[in-house]
């Protein structure tokens, strides 16, 4: 009795095994920490809108330990990425969302798990948020069987409950979105759908068009831009006649939010999801954000931007380290605690990567399985070398 004491004892200042499993506990009880406190956000610059979201707001202790382990897992599963890339185990498309982590998290705190979501081809955090695993999103980056989408669909397509992808045509999600908003409010669920495109696709015609039935139409669709500086290697500035891509609805009511923080964009889709749900029509949001990596893994991201440029954005925007310093400041949680959640965090992402590497490929007679359109082509001999493959689905 008087070893389990010493045990538990040395386990109360800071760790020990029990059992041989470790059991982390801090030396600081949750009584010590404050439950929850008040924090300012940046005011939002409005269009067609007579105010915005609140200039405050209150972060749970919960919820602020929520939203950090989300958004380090999401740069850890990023950077991991990177690593497998590089070691050409992961092949293809891969366009990463390290820094843009608090636009993903913030959207999701702000929406119901029933609302809907289609992005471009940036897809991984937005996957990981709508409930996908690491181990799933790992396992499709590297073509395994085991992938969420049984390794054929790669970076740029997975999917889930009321995630539409990942889409690799620039601009094409957004109509889709003003469709998914269409069917929303022809059911009458009271469903919201959130349609995201970067700021390289906010001059296609397309989106234009989406804008105008959404209008029209009065659907319940947040068209979200992702103004993260550079569409591929051209910054805004060099694109767009107009930077100012939450005015480009025109008469659709606009607000520009800091996508580097979580909270503002919580609120900020707050804001939209409750204007979408009140029959007013669609709203449009504009995060400012910056990506750290290249547009994808085959841009070294440096050569239309400087290495002292991404750093500045690192040391004084970063979403992880914003919210970590606000919780800690705030006595919400202790450095201990968070360190602790860094590992886990560490664990988790390399046991997903040691799965995405051993996890068998999918067989070649997978490749035409789960296919819409079944009805068997027209056959010319010799023209067609997948003739003998049939789907199942």
């Amino acid at each position: 009795m008087q070893n389990m004491l010493t045990v538990i004892a040395n386990a109360l200042k800071g760790g020990a095994k029990v059992n041989g499993s470790r059991v982390v506990v801090s030396s600081r009880s949750f009584a010590d920490f404050t439950p929850q406190a008040n924090f300012d956000i940046k005011r939002c610059d409005l269009h067609r809108l007579d105010e915005g979201p609140s200039v405050q707001t209150v972060l749970t202790r919960e919820d602020g330990l929520k939203y950090y382990r989300m958004m380090q897992t999401m740069r850890r599963m990023e950077l991991k990425a990177d690593q497998l890339y590089k070691q050409k185990i992961i092949r293809g498309f891969c366009h990463l969302y390290d820094g843009q982590e608090a636009c993903a998290v913030g959207i999701e705190a702000g929406i119901k798990p029933t609302d809907h979501l289609i992005t471009a081809y940036r897809a991984h955090g937005y996957t990981y948020t709508r409930g996908v695993s690491v181990k799933e999103i790992m396992a499709e980056l590297t073509g395994r069987r085991g992938g969420v989408a049984k390794g054929k669909g790669g970076s740029m397509h997975m999917y889930a409950k009321n995630f539409y992808g990942g889409n690799g045509i620039v601009g094409a999600q957004v109509p889709l979105g003003a469709g998914v908003a269409l069917a929303c409010q022809y059911q009458g669920n009271n469903e919201i759908c959130v349609t995201l495109y970067g700021d390289g696709a906010a001059n296609q015609g397309q989106i234009f068009e989406s804008f105008n039935m959404a209008a029209l139409w009065k659907l319940p669709c947040i068209f979200i831009c992702e103004n993260n500086k550079y569409g591929m290697g051209t910054s805004v500035e060099r694109a767009s006649a107009s930077t100012d891509y939450y005015k480009r609805g025109d008469f659709i009511p606009g607000l520009r939010v800091d996508g580097m923080d979580v909270l503002g964009v919580r609120e900020a889709t707050k804001f939209a999801a409750d204007y979408c749900r009140s029959g007013k029509g669609p709203i449009l949001m504009e995060l400012q954000t910056y990506r750290y990596h290249g547009h994808s893994m085959s841009d070294p991201g440096v050569s239309y931007r400087t290495r002292e440029e991404i750093q500045e954005v690192r040391s004084k925007s970063d979403p992880i380290t914003t919210l970590k310093d606000r919780m800690i400041s705030s006595n919400m949680a202790s450095l201990e605690e968070i360190k602790d959640i860094d590992a886990d965090i560490r664990k988790e992402v390399e046991e997903a990567a040691q799965f995405a590497t051993t996890d068998p490929e999918p067989p070649l007679e997978d490749l035409c399985n789960h296919i819409f359109y079944n009805d068997a082509p027209l056959e010319v001999r010799g023209t067609n070398p997948w003739m003998r493959l049939k789907s199942i689905s």
